[in-house]
């Protein structure tokens, strides 16, 4: 039975607001965007995610028809940009390009940071993956995995490895060939992959773990021999690429990425950047530039990257448990 609210100035005034507000949300979306939208990521310029996210933010500029200006905020484990992005207006006009350590270690490093990217955040969809490989300076003279473990087994402490940022899922990976493998190498970090790279080319560094498409000018120059892919499976692109797994049963480490919105993004605006992030991953021209990049593509809606993130907070906890993200080494 429905109760008989008498029609009052102060009822019809607050069915109004509301109805006001229900019509502004609808028409926020139908219009949106109506001016540049800003992406921020926490990885520096010129690393594996970072063009991703630019190659994302320039089909989605031609969608919308409006500017996708790509903002790097690196540091402090992803937090710096966590801050940043969570802090933003929820309009819509500015969105998050959160990496796989976001939502893995992140959590495990700073437990007082005021948002969880998991939690907190609004999902609008997974952008890609990408498959860690480990790399080794031509200089080292070794061309596969065993024989990279192997020496370091024999040089106990002395080669060291590479990698961006604490917490990174490249930092992630090397904690676990460490463990996997049986081998104490040195762990070096660096604001980004970039200068992990420069460093080996200069014949400072031994090792590098990253993506296979931050490796490529390395590659190009003779410097660098990839040793292989923590893939299940060789890569259909670089059938001669052993996976890692060949060597060490079950080794499996893919750096990914989704476009988060800040708290309280109004749902109607999240549904629509979600719709055309995935027009975008499914037009041909924008597939075969990421796939040349290396990138695993897999359109989800929110409610599957709630689900897939899960997944994997899952899958990291044994690795997560063995080792301590905060630890300076």
């Amino acid at each position: 039975m429905v109760a008989n609210v008498k029609s009052t100035p102060l009822v019809r005034f607050c069915f109004a607001l509301i109805l006001l507000a229900v019509l502004c949300a609808g028409a926020s979306a139908q219009d949106y965007p109506g001016r540049p939208v800003k992406v921020i990521i926490s990885i520096t310029a010129g690393a594996g995610p970072d063009v991703i996210a630019r190659v994302v933010g320039e089909h989605l500029g031609k969608l919308w028809d409006q500017q996708v200006v790509i903002e790097n905020r690196p540091g402090a484990g992803g937090a710096i940009a966590v801050r940043a992005a969570g802090t933003s207006p929820p309009d819509g006009y500015t969105l998050y390009v959160a990496v796989a350590s976001n939502f893995l270690a992140l959590p495990e490093m700073l437990a007082k940071l005021p948002f969880d990217v998991a939690r907190d955040f609004v999902p609008i969809g997974f952008v890609g993956a990408h498959p860690m490989v480990i790399g080794a300076s031509t200089a080292l003279g070794v061309d596969t995995l065993p024989g990279l473990i192997a020496l370091a087994k024999q040089r106990p402490g002395e080669l060291n490895v590479g990698i961006s940022t604490r917490g990174s899922l490249p930092h992630l990976t090397a904690e676990w060939l460490r463990m996997a493998g049986g081998v104490d190498m040195t762990i070096v970090h660096y604001p980004g992959a970039p200068q992990a790279l420069t460093d080996l080319m200069g014949g400072r560094m031994h090792v590098v773990i990253e993506s296979l498409s931050t490796f490529a000018p390395a590659i190009s120059a003779g410097k660098l021999k990839p040793l292989a892919v923590a893939t299940a499976q060789r890569l259909k692109t670089a059938p001669d690429l052993p996976a890692v797994a060949e060597t060490l049963p079950g080794f499996l480490a893919m750096g990914w990425f989704a476009l988060m919105a800040p708290p309280g993004t109004p749902e109607p605006i999240a549904r629509k950047v979600s719709a055309d992030l995935r027009t975008v991953l499914t037009r041909p021209d924008a597939m075969q530039r990421l796939t040349e990049l290396g990138t695993y593509l897999e359109p989800m809606s929110p409610a599957e990257l709630v689900t897939f993130i899960r997944n994997q907070q899952q899958a990291w906890k044994p690795v997560l448990a063995e080792i301590d993200v905060k630890s300076p080494r």
